[in-house]
């Protein structure tokens, strides 16, 4: 790809993501935005949208990295996350599941039927905590289009229709707790995302997790993947439709309490978080038992 091309695929990439953080209003003026980093495409891509962003508007970053503790694959993504960070010149909070829980995700995933469970729950958790912590006031993620068209036909393929209401570029504040996400890549395609990468010669993860094709997600990405290869516009059609139920008014409310144990904010008095601490411990308990 030649510079001309490149240039204007960067321009066309950033102008899209400019557009929806002034549209939804994502970021205001003198705000502290936590950037959640794993060192893949979609953080990254994150990271150096939010920082061009600050040419446009006067506000802070900060990135957060999360060590799960994957053996031979989470280093890789941890080291792109402090190249880019340094980069750009924005400080990295590195925090790990083996410091802030007590164990890495090696230690305890066969306790479940996928691996994404406890990390999803116990990755959020530590985020929440880090950019609260820090005083941000918003976490972005890289949550992409292709990500928000999955999340939505898992919900939708369980009946979850609560999760609707966590769906779109940016979520309200419900707790004084709980740091609200935000999402500058929702419109942008994950193909796009790599095609950014590339041509860019961005230092990035690559690597699949090893414990991603056991999960939901994983077996509907690759459902959407094939049927746009075969019906090329079926994951835009998703999304339109996906877009015409947010824009009905959601009657849920949310009433969150703090959780009894840790009191984090959560739906229930015990958060899901000590929930599968407590389920963990039991399991390891009665494996020392039994031997």
């Amino acid at each position: 790809m030649d510079k001309l091309n490149k240039d204007e695929f960067n321009e066309r990439i950033f102008t899209r993501i400019n557009k929806l953080i002034h549209d939804y209003e994502l970021i205001k003026e003198g705000e502290l935005i936590a950037v959640a980093l794993s060192g893949g495409k979609d953080s990254v891509l994150t990271l150096h949208a939010l920082k061009n962003y600050q040419n446009l508007l006067d506000f802070d970053l900060v990135a957060i990295s999360v060590d799960e503790g994957i053996e031979g694959y989470r280093q890789n993504g941890i080291n792109s996350a402090i190249n880019n960070a340094k980069e750009l010149g924005v400080k990295l909070v590195q925090k790990s599941f083996k410091e802030e829980e007590g164990f890495a995700l090696d230690d305890i995933y066969q306790n479940f039927k996928s691996a994404c469970i406890p990390c999803g729950v116990f990755r959020r958790n530590i985020l929440n905590k880090t950019a609260y912590e820090l005083g941000a006031v918003k976490i972005a993620t890289g949550h992409n289009l292709d990500d928000e068209i999955q999340s939505f036909l898992m919900s939708f393929a369980r009946g979850d229709t609560i999760k609707f209401s966590k769906f779109g570029p940016e979520l309200d504040v419900i707790h004084p707790k709980l740091v609200p996400r935000i999402k500058p890549l929702w419109n942008t395609p994950e193909k796009e995302v790599g095609m950014w990468a590339v041509i860019n010669d961005v230092d990035i993860h690559l690597d699949e997790c090893p414990y991603s094709h056991l999960s939901l997600r994983a077996k509907i990405k690759e459902f959407l993947n094939i049927s746009e290869d075969q019906y090329p516009g079926v994951k835009n059609n998703v999304m339109k439709s996906f877009q015409k139920m947010l824009t009905f008014e959601n009657d849920i409310v949310t009433i969150l309490n703090e959780c009894e144990i840790c009191g984090e904010p959560t739906s229930s008095n015990i958060c899901k978080n000590c929930e599968l601490k407590e389920l963990i411990s039991q399991n390891y308990k009665n494996h020392i038992h039994n031997e």
